[in-house]
C-alpha cells in the first residue's frame, strides 16, 4: 500500500500562525513540515501509552 498525502483544513488566529511559522523557520522547516512532525510525534507518544493504533477509518 503507497502512503498518500491528503489536504486538511486547519483554522487558526493570525497571531498563533505567525509564532507557529517562526518556530517552523527556526527548525529549518515549512509551517506544514512543522505540523507533520508535530502530529507523528503526537501520535507516537500516544501509542506509546496506549498501544499501537490499528483501526482507521
Amino acid at each position: 500500500m503507497t502512503k498518500q498525502n491528503v489536504k486538511f483544513t486547519f483554522r487558526i488566529d493570525d497571531e498563533t500562525l505567525s509564532k507557529f511559522r517562526y518556530i517552523a523557520e527556526y527548525n529549518a522547516r515549512s509551517a506544514n513540515r512543522e505540523l507533520e512532525v508535530l502530529v507523528k510525534r503526537h501520535i507516537a507518544e500516544f501509542e506509546k501509552e496506549q498501544g499501537k493504533i490499528t483501526t482507521f477509518s
